[in-house]
Protein backbone atom coordinates (compact mmCIF):
# COMPACT_ATOMS: atom_id res chain seq x y z
CA UNK A 1 0.00 0.00 0.00
CA UNK A 2 1.66 3.44 -1.04
CA UNK A 3 0.20 7.03 0.48
CA UNK A 4 -0.66 9.07 -2.88
CA UNK A 5 0.05 12.85 -3.36
CA UNK A 6 -1.96 14.14 -6.31
CA UNK A 7 -3.50 17.99 -6.86
CA UNK A 8 -7.35 16.80 -6.83
CA UNK A 9 -8.90 18.72 -3.51
CA UNK A 10 -11.78 17.17 -1.76
CA UNK A 11 -12.88 21.16 -1.14
CA UNK A 12 -12.84 21.36 2.84
CA UNK A 13 -10.72 24.69 3.71
CA UNK A 14 -10.05 28.08 1.59
CA UNK A 15 -7.26 30.14 0.90
CA UNK A 16 -7.36 33.71 1.82
CA UNK A 17 -6.09 36.66 -0.65
CA UNK A 18 -2.39 37.80 0.52
CA UNK A 19 -1.96 41.20 1.30
CA UNK A 20 0.21 43.20 -1.15
CA UNK A 21 3.54 43.96 -0.14
CA UNK A 22 4.14 40.91 1.66
CA UNK A 23 8.07 39.25 2.05
CA UNK A 24 7.60 35.92 2.73
CA UNK A 25 8.26 33.27 0.37
CA UNK A 26 4.97 30.90 -0.19
CA UNK A 27 5.53 27.86 1.62
CA UNK A 28 5.47 24.27 -0.54
CA UNK A 29 3.32 21.84 1.48
CA UNK A 30 1.82 18.56 0.09
CA UNK A 31 0.99 19.94 -3.38
CA UNK A 32 -0.22 22.75 -2.05
CA UNK A 33 1.02 26.15 -2.09
CA UNK A 34 0.30 28.65 0.36
CA UNK A 35 1.01 32.31 0.68
CA UNK A 36 2.09 35.20 3.20
CA UNK A 37 -0.70 36.32 5.14
CA UNK A 38 -2.84 33.31 4.46
CA UNK A 39 -4.56 29.68 5.90
CA UNK A 40 -5.55 26.94 4.61
CA UNK A 41 -7.05 23.60 5.71
CA UNK A 42 -6.53 20.44 3.21
CA UNK A 43 -6.65 16.60 3.37
CA UNK A 44 -3.13 15.29 3.40
CA UNK A 45 -3.88 12.94 0.49
CA UNK A 46 -6.42 14.64 -1.51
CA UNK A 47 -7.43 11.68 -3.93
CA UNK A 48 -11.47 10.45 -3.45
CA UNK A 49 -10.34 6.78 -2.79
CA UNK A 50 -10.75 3.60 -0.51
CA UNK A 51 -7.93 5.11 0.96
CA UNK A 52 -7.85 7.67 1.41
CA UNK A 53 -11.24 7.54 3.04
CA UNK A 54 -10.11 6.07 6.24
CA UNK A 55 -6.16 6.96 6.32
CA UNK A 56 -6.88 11.04 5.65
CA UNK A 57 -5.58 13.25 7.93
CA UNK A 58 -6.78 16.95 7.61
CA UNK A 59 -3.65 19.33 7.74
CA UNK A 60 -3.74 23.04 8.30
CA UNK A 61 -1.14 26.00 7.53
CA UNK A 62 -1.26 29.53 8.97
CA UNK A 63 1.49 31.11 6.77
CA UNK A 64 2.24 34.89 8.00
CA UNK A 65 3.36 37.65 6.09
CA UNK A 66 6.25 38.67 8.38
CA UNK A 67 9.37 35.78 7.89
CA UNK A 68 9.62 33.72 11.39
CA UNK A 69 10.01 30.33 12.41
CA UNK A 70 7.91 27.40 11.71
CA UNK A 71 5.82 25.77 14.65
CA UNK A 72 3.98 22.45 13.96
CA UNK A 73 1.25 20.89 16.34
CA UNK A 74 0.73 17.06 16.39
CA UNK A 75 -2.44 15.53 17.94
CA UNK A 76 -4.41 12.75 18.12
CA UNK A 77 -1.55 10.17 17.38
CA UNK A 78 -3.42 8.34 19.74
CA UNK A 79 -7.07 8.79 18.29
CA UNK A 80 -9.01 8.51 21.95
CA UNK A 81 -6.94 11.37 22.94
CA UNK A 82 -9.36 13.77 22.55
CA UNK A 83 -7.90 16.72 24.69
CA UNK A 84 -4.96 17.56 22.25
CA UNK A 85 -6.79 17.05 19.28
CA UNK A 86 -9.02 20.19 20.49
CA UNK A 87 -6.01 21.94 21.41
CA UNK A 88 -4.87 21.93 17.47
CA UNK A 89 -8.07 23.03 16.36
CA UNK A 90 -8.70 26.06 18.63
CA UNK A 91 -5.16 27.20 18.81
CA UNK A 92 -4.99 27.17 14.73
CA UNK A 93 -8.34 28.91 14.71
CA UNK A 94 -6.73 31.94 16.83
CA UNK A 95 -3.92 32.21 14.59
CA UNK A 96 -3.79 35.60 12.37
CA UNK A 97 -1.90 34.71 8.86
CA UNK A 98 -1.96 38.64 8.94
CA UNK A 99 -0.50 39.20 12.45
CA UNK A 100 1.51 36.04 12.21
CA UNK A 101 5.50 36.00 11.85
CA UNK A 102 6.25 32.84 10.45
CA UNK A 103 4.20 29.42 9.60
CA UNK A 104 1.84 27.57 12.14
CA UNK A 105 1.00 24.03 10.62
CA UNK A 106 -1.57 21.41 13.14
CA UNK A 107 -1.75 18.22 12.19
CA UNK A 108 -5.28 18.03 14.78
CA UNK A 109 -6.13 14.34 13.88
CA UNK A 110 -3.06 12.40 12.68
CA UNK A 111 -4.81 9.00 13.34
CA UNK A 112 -7.73 10.35 12.00
CA UNK A 113 -9.57 6.71 11.40
CA UNK A 114 -8.97 6.09 15.31
CA UNK A 115 -10.02 10.05 16.08
CA UNK A 116 -13.52 8.97 14.20
CA UNK A 117 -14.00 5.74 15.84
CA UNK A 118 -12.46 6.22 19.74
CA UNK A 119 -9.56 3.97 18.78
CA UNK A 120 -6.04 4.30 20.55
CA UNK A 121 -4.56 2.43 17.78
CA UNK A 122 -4.37 2.10 13.73
CA UNK A 123 -6.35 -0.19 12.05
CA UNK A 124 -3.73 -2.65 11.85
CA UNK A 125 -3.89 -2.84 15.65
CA UNK A 126 -0.01 -1.01 15.91
CA UNK A 127 0.53 2.09 18.22
CA UNK A 128 1.43 5.03 16.13
CA UNK A 129 3.45 6.55 18.51
CA UNK A 130 6.41 3.51 18.23
CA UNK A 131 6.34 3.41 14.55
CA UNK A 132 8.28 6.84 13.81
CA UNK A 133 10.17 7.93 11.48
CA UNK A 134 8.26 5.04 10.13
CA UNK A 135 9.61 3.67 6.47
CA UNK A 136 7.86 2.84 3.34
CA UNK A 137 7.00 -1.07 2.53
CA UNK A 138 6.18 -1.43 6.22
CA UNK A 139 2.93 -1.40 8.05
CA UNK A 140 -0.32 1.05 7.81
CA UNK A 141 1.68 2.98 10.79
CA UNK A 142 4.86 2.86 9.48
CA UNK A 143 3.46 4.26 6.38
CA UNK A 144 1.44 6.77 7.95
CA UNK A 145 4.26 7.72 9.87
CA UNK A 146 7.04 7.95 7.16
CA UNK A 147 4.49 9.96 5.27
CA UNK A 148 3.77 12.51 8.10
CA UNK A 149 7.52 12.64 9.07
CA UNK A 150 8.99 13.21 5.73
CA UNK A 151 6.37 15.55 4.22
CA UNK A 152 5.68 17.93 6.99
CA UNK A 153 7.33 17.52 9.90
CA UNK A 154 10.61 18.26 7.98
CA UNK A 155 8.97 21.83 7.71
CA UNK A 156 9.48 22.19 11.26
CA UNK A 157 11.14 24.16 13.71
CA UNK A 158 9.88 23.06 16.73
CA UNK A 159 7.15 20.56 17.78
CA UNK A 160 4.12 20.40 20.00
CA UNK A 161 2.95 17.28 20.16
CA UNK A 162 -0.17 17.08 22.11
CA UNK A 163 -1.52 13.62 24.44
CA UNK A 164 -3.75 12.95 27.19
CA UNK A 165 -3.27 9.69 29.61
CA UNK A 166 -3.87 6.40 28.31
CA UNK A 167 -6.93 4.20 28.99
CA UNK A 168 -8.34 4.51 32.27
CA UNK A 169 -5.56 7.06 33.41
CA UNK A 170 -5.29 10.76 34.00
CA UNK A 171 -2.48 13.32 33.65
CA UNK A 172 -2.30 16.55 35.42
CA UNK A 173 -1.20 19.06 32.47
CA UNK A 174 2.30 18.24 31.96
CA UNK A 175 5.36 19.12 29.81
CA UNK A 176 7.31 16.10 28.85
CA UNK A 177 10.99 17.28 27.55
CA UNK A 178 14.01 15.61 27.35
CA UNK A 179 15.65 18.29 29.86
CA UNK A 180 19.67 17.55 29.10
CA UNK A 181 19.20 19.77 26.03
CA UNK A 182 18.96 23.54 26.62
CA UNK A 183 17.01 24.33 23.32
CA UNK A 184 14.61 22.13 24.31
CA UNK A 185 14.38 22.77 28.01
CA UNK A 186 13.57 26.42 27.18
CA UNK A 187 10.81 25.62 25.37
CA UNK A 188 9.38 23.54 27.68
CA UNK A 189 9.46 26.15 30.36
CA UNK A 190 8.14 28.92 28.03
CA UNK A 191 5.16 26.59 27.11
CA UNK A 192 4.21 28.04 30.97
CA UNK A 193 1.54 26.19 32.44
CA UNK A 194 1.90 23.15 34.46
CA UNK A 195 5.17 21.04 35.27
CA UNK A 196 8.01 19.72 33.29
CA UNK A 197 8.96 16.12 33.53
CA UNK A 198 12.29 15.27 32.33
CA UNK A 199 12.66 12.42 29.82
CA UNK A 200 13.52 11.52 26.54
CA UNK A 201 11.07 9.02 25.35
CA UNK A 202 10.67 5.56 24.19
CA UNK A 203 12.22 4.62 20.95
CA UNK A 204 9.73 4.94 17.53
CA UNK A 205 7.53 7.58 19.59
CA UNK A 206 6.92 10.90 17.65
CA UNK A 207 8.82 13.11 20.54
CA UNK A 208 12.31 10.97 20.61
CA UNK A 209 12.76 10.53 16.56
CA UNK A 210 11.59 14.42 16.02
CA UNK A 211 14.33 15.49 18.55
CA UNK A 212 17.07 12.81 16.40
CA UNK A 213 16.10 14.44 13.34
CA UNK A 214 16.86 18.28 14.96
CA UNK A 215 13.81 19.61 15.69
CA UNK A 216 13.01 20.58 19.37
CA UNK A 217 10.37 18.83 21.22
CA UNK A 218 8.34 18.67 23.57
CA UNK A 219 4.94 16.66 24.45
CA UNK A 220 1.77 18.55 26.35
CA UNK A 221 -0.09 15.37 28.63
CA UNK A 222 -3.83 16.70 30.22
CA UNK A 223 -6.51 14.98 31.22
CA UNK A 224 -7.82 11.73 30.24
CA UNK A 225 -8.92 10.02 27.06
CA UNK A 226 -12.25 9.43 24.99
CA UNK A 227 -13.36 12.66 26.12
CA UNK A 228 -13.44 16.69 26.02
CA UNK A 229 -12.00 18.50 29.17
CA UNK A 230 -12.49 22.16 28.97
CA UNK A 231 -9.90 23.34 31.59
CA UNK A 232 -6.93 20.75 30.28
CA UNK A 233 -8.22 22.24 27.06
CA UNK A 234 -7.91 25.85 27.46
CA UNK A 235 -4.75 25.58 29.16
CA UNK A 236 -3.19 23.81 26.37
CA UNK A 237 -4.14 26.20 23.75
CA UNK A 238 -2.64 28.63 26.33
CA UNK A 239 0.54 26.98 26.15
CA UNK A 240 0.87 27.04 22.65
CA UNK A 241 0.18 30.94 22.61
CA UNK A 242 2.92 31.04 25.24
CA UNK A 243 5.45 29.24 22.70
CA UNK A 244 4.13 31.13 20.15
CA UNK A 245 5.01 34.48 21.51
CA UNK A 246 8.68 32.81 23.12
CA UNK A 247 9.53 31.68 19.26
CA UNK A 248 8.58 35.60 18.59
CA UNK A 249 5.71 34.26 16.04
CA UNK A 250 3.18 36.76 18.41
CA UNK A 251 3.23 39.83 20.33
CA UNK A 252 1.26 37.75 23.14
CA UNK A 253 3.01 37.54 26.78
CA UNK A 254 5.50 35.26 27.71
CA UNK A 255 5.20 33.04 30.47
CA UNK A 256 7.51 30.66 32.24
CA UNK A 257 7.40 27.34 34.13
CA UNK A 258 8.51 28.64 37.62
CA UNK A 259 11.97 26.63 38.43
CA UNK A 260 10.24 24.33 41.63
CA UNK A 261 7.66 23.16 38.89
CA UNK A 262 10.83 21.33 36.86
CA UNK A 263 11.08 18.08 37.44
CA UNK A 264 13.86 15.52 36.39
CA UNK A 265 12.74 11.61 37.24
CA UNK A 266 9.43 10.43 37.87
CA UNK A 267 8.25 6.56 38.28
CA UNK A 268 4.77 4.39 38.60
CA UNK A 269 3.73 3.00 41.77
CA UNK A 270 1.98 -0.05 41.11
CA UNK A 271 -0.03 -3.46 42.69
CA UNK A 272 2.42 -5.74 44.22
CA UNK A 273 2.93 -9.20 43.09
CA UNK A 274 -0.37 -10.82 44.59
CA UNK A 275 -2.73 -8.03 45.42
CA UNK A 276 -4.86 -7.76 42.69
CA UNK A 277 -8.61 -6.44 43.01
CA UNK A 278 -10.87 -3.67 43.33
CA UNK A 279 -8.72 0.11 43.06
CA UNK A 280 -9.98 2.61 45.34
CA UNK A 281 -7.46 5.49 45.21
CA UNK A 282 -7.82 8.20 48.19
CA UNK A 283 -4.49 10.27 46.89
CA UNK A 284 -5.84 13.06 43.15
CA UNK A 285 -3.59 14.60 41.11
CA UNK A 286 -1.61 17.28 41.95
CA UNK A 287 -1.28 15.71 45.51
CA UNK A 288 2.59 16.07 46.87
CA UNK A 289 2.76 13.04 49.46
CA UNK A 290 5.74 11.77 51.46
CA UNK A 291 7.72 7.97 52.15
CA UNK A 292 5.21 6.02 53.57
CA UNK A 293 1.93 8.17 52.85
CA UNK A 294 -1.77 5.88 51.99
CA UNK A 295 -2.64 6.53 48.66
CA UNK A 296 -5.35 4.70 48.62
CA UNK A 297 -6.51 0.51 48.86
CA UNK A 298 -6.92 -2.70 46.49
CA UNK A 299 -9.89 -4.75 47.59
CA UNK A 300 -9.91 -8.85 46.76
CA UNK A 301 -13.48 -8.83 46.07
CA UNK A 302 -13.49 -12.60 47.18
CA UNK A 303 -11.98 -12.49 50.29
CA UNK A 304 -12.38 -8.98 51.12
CA UNK A 305 -8.68 -8.66 52.07
CA UNK A 306 -7.74 -4.66 51.66
CA UNK A 307 -3.81 -4.15 50.93
CA UNK A 308 -2.75 -0.58 50.83
CA UNK A 309 -1.15 1.05 48.37
CA UNK A 310 2.05 3.52 50.28
CA UNK A 311 3.92 5.94 48.63
CA UNK A 312 7.73 4.51 48.36
CA UNK A 313 8.81 8.03 48.05
CA UNK A 314 8.53 11.81 48.61
CA UNK A 315 7.28 13.28 45.16
CA UNK A 316 4.16 14.96 43.32
CA UNK A 317 1.34 12.95 41.81
CA UNK A 318 1.42 13.97 38.39
CA UNK A 319 -0.60 10.45 36.90
CA UNK A 320 -2.97 8.44 38.63
CA UNK A 321 -5.30 5.23 37.33
CA UNK A 322 -9.19 5.46 37.98
CA UNK A 323 -10.72 3.42 40.17
CA UNK A 324 -11.08 0.52 38.76
CA UNK A 325 -10.26 -3.62 38.90
CA UNK A 326 -6.86 -4.49 38.36
CA UNK A 327 -4.00 -7.13 38.95
CA UNK A 328 -0.57 -7.17 40.28
CA UNK A 329 1.60 -4.75 38.49
CA UNK A 330 -1.06 -2.53 37.22
CA UNK A 331 0.44 1.34 37.46
CA UNK A 332 -1.45 2.88 39.80
CA UNK A 333 0.09 6.67 40.39
CA UNK A 334 2.91 7.96 38.23
CA UNK A 335 4.97 10.56 40.90
CA UNK A 336 7.43 13.01 39.83
CA UNK A 337 10.50 14.21 41.95
CA UNK A 338 13.58 16.58 41.86
CA UNK A 339 16.87 15.03 41.72
CA UNK A 340 17.92 17.06 44.72
CA UNK A 341 14.98 15.72 47.08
Amino acid sequence: MTLLLTCTALGYGAVATAAPGDNADPLQLLGREIAAGTSSKFPFIPDRSFEASYLNIPVFVARGLAPGPTLCLAAGVHGDELNGVEVARRAFAKADPQTLRGTLIALPAINAEGVRSGSRYLSDRRDLNRAFPGRTGGSVASLIANAVFTKVLSHCDALLDLHTASNQRANLPQIRADLSDPEIRELAIHFGLGIVVGGSGPDGSLRREAVRAGIPTVIYEAGQPNRFEEDEIERGVQGVENVMAYLDMTTAIDREVPDNRIYERSRWVRATPGNGGFFFPAAKLGDVVETGDSLGAIIDPLTDIAVDVVSPMDGEIIGMAVSQPVLSGYALFHLAWHDSD
